[in-house]
């Protein structure tokens, strides 16, 4: 008997003389010997390693045209693995060849469709496209496409030349455009700074106009309120003095009492005539 180990990075297709029996997993298996020849027939049996790890297809420098009918070589990287083993051995002689040329034939359709321009601004649509029309055809024979990417454009000399300037040409524009706005963001700040501060200073005199006649208005509210307190309070003592005439008398000897501390006062008492016997004057 021979021993067979399979690992898990491959699946076995057992063959008994000739015909698929079995797909086998991982793991250690007998099979019988072949018998001397000469001696009498025994069952062939045959295993077939088949990869079903992730893998990665290069197709190269393909030169298709364009829509618009500009030639470019176009590389794609195509990752894939094997998810059906007999389909992968049975349904195609190499699942590996019929991959590329499927991936090469979907690149040339989807580039034919697009024009330069498409191609340069939308290279993931070219993935997709290729990735669209391969999966289910690759599914036919066992592989199932991970991804496909386009790894590398080649254009014609003249073209990658022209395409050189626009290049230039459009990130000098784009500098100027940067350069544009931040000068415009700079003047309109500036602007803004000026007319805050002019509108600051406009403020200032009519705030300090507003605070003087603030002011003005409250002495004056207060010279107002004072003088009205004053004439109540006399409007009160002339109340109280009609209401007691003493107190009048008694305000006068206060008056009397406060002059006679001053030796300088004069007091000025004005006599009736008639009461001090002097005759009338006709």
């Amino acid at each position: 008997m021979n021993e067979v180990i399979i690992k898990d990075t491959h699946r076995g297709l057992r063959y008994v003389d000739g015909r698929l029996t079995d797909v086998l997993e991982a793991g250690r298996y007998q099979i019988p010997a072949p018998l001397a020849f000469g001696l009498f027939r025994r069952t062939l049996v045959e295993i077939v390693l088949v990869d079903v790890r992730e893998r990665e297809l290069t197709i190269k420098g393909q030169e298709i045209l364009t829509a618009d009918k500009v030639a470019i070589r176009v590389s794609i990287v195509v990752q894939f693995r094997v998810t059906d083993p007999q389909r992968a051995i049975h349904a195609v002689a190499s699942y590996d060849d019929r991959l590329y040329s499927d991936v090469q034939l979907a690149a040339r359709r989807s580039l034919a469709s697009m024009t330069l321009e498409e191609i340069l601004t939308n290279r993931n649509r070219l993935s997709e496209d290729i990735l669209k029309d391969v999966k289910e055809i690759a599914a036919g024979y066992g592989v199932s496409i991970i991804r496909a990417d386009v790894k590398d454009l080649i254009f014609p000399g003249n073209l990658q030349e022209i395409m050189n300037r626009v290049l230039t040409a459009e990130r000098l524009s784009e500098a100027q455009l940067v350069e544009a706005r931040t000068n415009a963001e700079t003047q309109r700040m500036d602007a803004q700074v000026k007319a805050a501060t002019r509108h600051i200073e406009a403020e200032a005199p009519a705030n300090a106009h507003r605070l003087i006649a603030q002011a003005e208005a409250d002495a004056q509210r207060i010279k107002t309120e004072t003088e009205v307190q004053r004439m109540r309070d006399l409007a009160e003592a002339s109340k109280r003095l009609q209401e007691h005439p003493m107190l009048s008398r008694l305000h006068e000897l206060e008056c009397l009492a406060a002059l006679g501390k001053n030796a300088n006062a004069r007091i000025y008492i004005g006599f009736d005539n008639h009461r001090l016997g002097n005759p009338k004057k006709d």
